[in-house]
């Protein structure tokens, strides 16, 4: 068993799948044997086999030591295939990757492996946990702006739907945690009853197990949010190291990979993550200001 650099992600996958299955049968251990000891569900475990999902380092040790009969050897090969099957390319028809950057399309692949996303965002409500309406109403500015066609914008709202269902609904999501200025939720983008919707589906998002969002208070945080918006993505639950940093402006992003540049921006992420309303205080604020818009709404009406 050997691991070749560079291979693709697909072969490290298979080489772990057949190893785990070769090593339970060997066990004599069913998959529901497997499934109960380490209090895993069912599917869990038959989707790691069948290859359907990349293993975790943390759930392929425990794996190796309810099996035994490796050695130190053969264990750091399967977790090194582990780490290279989690760059898994995340699946975009072509007519959809040659309207995304380059950096996006590396974002959107390491996103699929992710075992947790932070998230800084001064500015607007991030595009995996917008509304169709203000998706749609930020996309139009684009187009207007930058003489974006209606095909183009077409499919960024699509990969923006994806990317929602990817990092936030599907089964095994990661851990998703945004920090959000102040300013995102009093700056009225696309009408105040685009912008209530916006922040009562935050809100209804912020109920999922997976979802965590504080707000950075107006007065705190002023001077590192000159650093733009930034992403941290996590691949290895019990590697810091194991991450990479997407960044982007206006008109460029790109995906760093340099360790230092990630964890300088992971000790920006956990200074404003410790700045911020804890998670109840930031639910409420967020509650506050759409009822404010709704009332405003109310009062037009009337």
């Amino acid at each position: 068993m050997t691991t070749t650099p560079g291979e693709s992600p697909a072969v490290a996958r298979r080489r772990v799948r057949l190893a785990l299955r070769k090593a339970r049968q060997a066990s004599a251990l069913s998959q529901s044997d497997v499934a109960h000891r380490l209090g895993w569900s069912m599917s869990k475990m038959q989707r790691i086999e069948a290859g359907d999902v990349a293993v975790s380092s943390t759930d392929l040790r425990a794996l190796l030591d309810l099996f035994g009969g490796f050695t130190d050897e053969e264990v750091r090969r399967l977790v090194e295939d582990a780490r290279i099957s989690r760059r898994q390319r995340w699946w975009t028809a072509p007519e959809y990757r040659q309207h995304l950057t380059a950096g996006l399309v590396q974002l959107l692949q390491f996103e699929v492996e992710a075992t947790a996303v932070r998230v800084y965002q001064p500015v607007i409500v991030p595009g995996v946990l917008q509304t169709p309406e203000f998706a749609d109403f930020v996309l139009s500015w684009w187009k207007k702006n930058l003489n974006e066609d209606e095909n183009n914008r077409r499919i960024r709202y699509d990969i923006r739907m994806l990317r929602r269902y990817q990092v936030i609904e599907r089964e095994y999501a990661p851990d998703y945690y945004l920090v959000l200025d102040e300013s995102a939720l009093v700056r009225n983008i696309g009408g105040p009853k685009i912008m209530a919707e916006q922040l009562e589906a935050l809100a209804q998002a912020m109920q999922r197990p997976n979802v965590h969002v504080r707000v950075v208070p107006l007065d705190k945080g002023g001077l590192l949010g000159l650093l733009g918006p930034f992403v941290l993505v996590d691949l290895d639950e019990d590697d810091r190291q194991d991450a990479v940093l997407y960044r982007e402006s206006c008109n460029s992003d790109e995906v760093i990979h340099i360790p230092k540049d990630v964890s300088t921006h992971r000790d920006y992420f956990d200074t404003l993550w410790e700045e911020s309303l804890p998670e109840d205080a930031s639910l409420r604020l967020i509650e506050a200001q759409a009822a404010m818009l709704r009332s405003a709404l109310d009062r037009i009406i009337i």
